[in-house]
């Protein structure tokens, strides 16, 4: 869409919020986190319920930090009464974690001080930020100029042909802050907020149908186009969630069949192979047994045998000890004998070398030889 259209759009969007809408309570001046909290729970929720729910928060708990560490279960219970209170207490728990990792304290009022581009680029760096959260703190924390709409401000847009899908998906429409000076930014915000919870809440409100109408004729009809075809792509997505499970499903249940066929095919190989290992070794245990039976049968005579056989084992090597002790004392005494013979050979040998010598030299008789007296006989 052209920039002087959209302007054109934007302002006659304006002049008729002011037609059929009133302006909310001004907010009391609060300290940065304050209006950054507040601005979670304002996001597609009415300024009453909003007020109602940060009230609750501060009389319930202790302090922020306590929020921070507390569960979201907890926390949706104490803003039961928001539109989605679940949603709401998780977008408030993770902003107030991610400040708390940013700043390590609570105490973020030193930011109205720095300049503003500084302290926008570091709630930007905060994953969990939404688009709104940083657009109010911009413009009621910091005093810039920021016009913060939300998805339900969003969806008048939508209608209306002042943004477009993927505008609208970003969160931001470009030449708003143009069309929309400073000074009456606080307005406009305040006024499209109500009408787009109004039409958020019911899509049948007659005060947002005829603002839309008045601004673009045709646009309720392309909001009940819109939201038909939003509620038709949810079915789609959802059908399609489901028919992903299903197949996930039917997968697993198919490789589990494709397990347990493959295990009762492997078993019944292995039950054909044992069987004739079975057949083998009942033959074999047979021949076994019989073996023993046999071998039990032969042990007496065998056990007798053996005996018979030792005692006869016995007798022959005693036998044999005795021949051998026989032998050697036999040769013991020839042994003696030859060497018994030997000393008589040298003896008489000895003798005989005598006598010849004797024979061989004269002896004289000896004269002084004593006569000797016979005994009787």
């Amino acid at each position: 869409m052209a920039a002087s259209n959209r302007a054109k759009l934007i302002t006659k969007l304006h002049t008729e919020l002011k037609k059929k809408y009133t302006l909310p309570p001004s907010q009391p001046s609060r300290p940065l986190l304050e209006h950054l909290l507040y601005a979670c729970l304002l996001q597609d929720a009415p300024y009453d319920l909003a007020d109602e729910g940060l009230a609750k928060c501060e009389q319930e708990f202790f302090d922020w930090n306590e929020v921070r560490v507390t569960t979201v279960t907890e926390l949706t219970q104490v803003l039961s009464g928001m539109p989605d209170p679940a949603k709401t207490a998780r977008r408030l728990k993770e902003i107030l974690q991610a400040v708390f990792e940013e700043f390590y304290a609570f105490d973020l009022d030193h930011l109205k001080k720095e300049n503003l581009g500084k302290a926008v680029a570091r709630f930007e760096s905060m994953p969990v930020m939404t688009p709104f959260v940083l657009s109010y703190t911009i413009q009621h924390g910091l005093g810039g100029h920021s016009i913060p709409v939300d998805y339900a401000g969003m969806v008048i847009m939508l209608a209306t042909g002042i943004a477009s899908q993927n505008e609208a998906a970003d969160g931001k429409i470009p030449g708003l802050e143009r069309a929309i000076p400073k000074n009456k930014a606080l307005e406009f915000s305040a006024l499209l907020h109500q009408a787009g919870v109004d039409l958020l809440m019911d899509h049948n409100d007659k005060k947002a149908r005829a603002l839309i109408d008045a601004v673009a004729k045709g646009s309720s009809e392309r909001y009940d186009e819109w939201e038909a075809s939003k509620k038709a792509a949810i079915r789609r997505v959802k059908k399609r969630r489901r028919d992903e499970k299903a197949a996930e499903l039917e997968a697993e249940a198919e490789a589990e069949s494709a397990k347990q066929a493959k295990a009762a095919k492997s078993a019944k190989k292995g039950a054909a192979k044992s069987e004739p290992a079975k057949t083998k070794t009942s033959k074999s245990d047979a021949k076994a047994a019989s073996a023993e039976a046999g071998a039990s049968k032969a042990k007496p005579a065998s056990a007798k045998k053996s005996s018979g056989e030792k005692k006869s084992a016995d007798k022959s090597a005693e036998t044999k000890e005795a021949g051998k002790k026989k032998v050697t004392a036999k040769k013991t005494d020839a042994k003696e004998s030859a060497d018994a013979t030997t000393k008589k050979t040298s003896k008489k040998a000895a003798s005989s070398s005598k006598s010849a010598a004797t024979k061989a030299t004269p002896t004289k008789k000896s004269t002084n030889r004593k006569l000797s007296k016979r005994k009787p006989r």
